[in-house]
């Protein structure tokens, strides 16, 4: 597949001597904390060859979203600091990083890379230290940019470095430390860049019966990738809100916490849906909650979505019941599937996690499967509810856990990882004359 893209490889770049500037996608932290260093590790083996190789790593990342979309003004704080994935790596590694500083400009961040970033290049040139880790790209004002400040952003970046290594799968957004660096170097795949793109290609091109099991918290921010899945999968399995606005549409009933434009998004997907009978398998048992964002007894109780009558109006539904899973036509079609798909948590978490729990043993019960999982919230919440399955399934042939399911889902829903813009743009870098 790699021949097929085109794709540069780093395995293929002459690194010796050079100082080699690695887009990674570190963003683990959530105020302050690491919760799960998995996308970390998953990138060491890149810097261990640059290293292995005679290079000198630059490492960048985004963390969390300093930005507000309506003011676009950014905040820096510790919150959406680079520092716990600094002291991670140098625990782990026994290396030293350092983190180069900037004067922001008042609420629009860093206007750009500054020159006292050069004394830090030379410590690293001079083996003083074993890599710079720059602050989070987002604190940028040129990261998100629409206009010239997002090149020159760019240009800055490039101009530190000799080469350009994009191992960030998960960071599938167009900017300026994913795409527009592409222009200014030459630009390879890491190897985890490398890994996912060959996994992805077991979802286009699955061992069948295919399922795909996806919730979400908004119906209309995965509509798209719906329509692709129930195209390609022979089955596919819905949850969280995406299967609640699903009931609503088709029963013609109303659930709590549904908004207007998920149910508009809902309705259209059930139309849509009719031209595939048999594909969608629904859950029977679902969980009502009379009181909002917690579990109270007595006040949640397992419904049978074959009572649900037009016009019936439903409190919460915060959960897929576990009885759900134990149907014989649904558990027969997970044992019968030779590919799963799951960027899944089935119930409103912490509170309701019954589902969750209920889907995953199914899937590992589903041996000589195929079983890939999408980043994110999918994977933290099987460390949370099934830590040894989560360490069993990192170690297992069987089970592949992608580091960014956002990434995943844009990739099903352009049909090819070339719809992935940073892909693109290494494709597209290596046919560009660089200086």
């Amino acid at each position: 597949m790699q021949n097929e893209l085109s794709l540069p490889l780093i395995q293929d770049a002459d690194l010796k001597g050079k100082i080699v500037l690695v887009r990674v996608d570190h963003n683990v932290v959530k105020n302050g904390i690491i919760h799960d260093p998995y996308r970390i590790d998953a990138t060491l083996g890149t810097m261990y060859h640059i290293n292995a190789r005679g290079g000198k790593i630059i490492l960048m990342t985004h963390v969390g979203r300093p930005r507000d979309k309506k003011s676009g003004s950014i905040t820096i704080s510790e919150k959406t600091s680079v520092v716990p994935i600094v002291n991670y790596l140098q625990q782990k590694l026994h290396i030293k990083l350092k983190i180069p500083e900037f004067l922001p400009d008042r609420d629009k961040g860093y206007p750009g890379l500054e020159t006292s970033i050069n004394h830090l290049i030379r410590e690293l040139k001079s083996d003083e230290i074993d890599g710079i880790y720059l602050p989070n790209t987002r604190w940028f004002s040129g990261e998100e940019a629409k206009d010239e400040t997002r090149e020159r952003f760019a240009d800055q970046l490039a101009g530190l470095a000799d080469i350009f290594v994009n191992d960030a799968f998960g960071s599938w957004q167009d900017h300026a430390s994913t795409v527009s660096v592409c222009k200014y170097l030459p630009s390879y795949a890491g190897f985890l860049l490398q890994k996912e793109i060959a996994n992805l290609d077991r979802i286009y091109n699955p061992q069948q019966p295919f399922l795909a099991v996806v919730a979400g918290a908004k119906f209309d921010t995965k509509i798209d990738p719906l329509y692709a899945l129930i195209r390609r999968a022979d089955y596919l399995v819905l949850g969280g809100v995406i299967y609640n606005a699903y009931l609503a549409a088709k029963y013609g009933i109303k659930i709590k916490g549904i908004d207007d434009d998920d149910m508009e998004s809902a309705k259209k997907f059930v139309d849509f849906a009719k031209q595939y009978p048999g594909k969608i398998i629904e859950l029977r048992f679902i969980i009502e909650s009379d009181v909002p964002d917690a579990r109270e007894e007595g006040r949640y109780r397992t419904i049978d979505i074959r009572t649900l009558k037009e016009g019936m109006e439903l409190n919460y539904i915060y959960d897929v019941a576990s009885g759900s899973f134990t149907e014989p036509d649904v558990a027969d079609v997970f044992h019968k599937a030779k590919t799963v798909f799951v960027n899944a948590v089935m119930g409103y978490t912490p509170y309701f996690n019954e589902g969750t729990i209920a889907l995953d043993q199914l899937i590992d019960e589903t041996r000589g499967s195929v079983k890939l999982y999408g980043g994110g919230d999918t994977m933290q919440e099987l460390k949370r509810l099934l830590p040894g399955l989560y360490i069993a399934a990192i170690d297992s042939p069987e089970y592949y856990i992608f580091t960014g399911g956002g990434a995943v889902l844009k990739a099903i829903e352009q049909g090819s990882v070339n719809g992935l813009a940073p892909v693109k743009a290494l494709i597209d870098g290596r046919r560009v004359s660089k200086p």
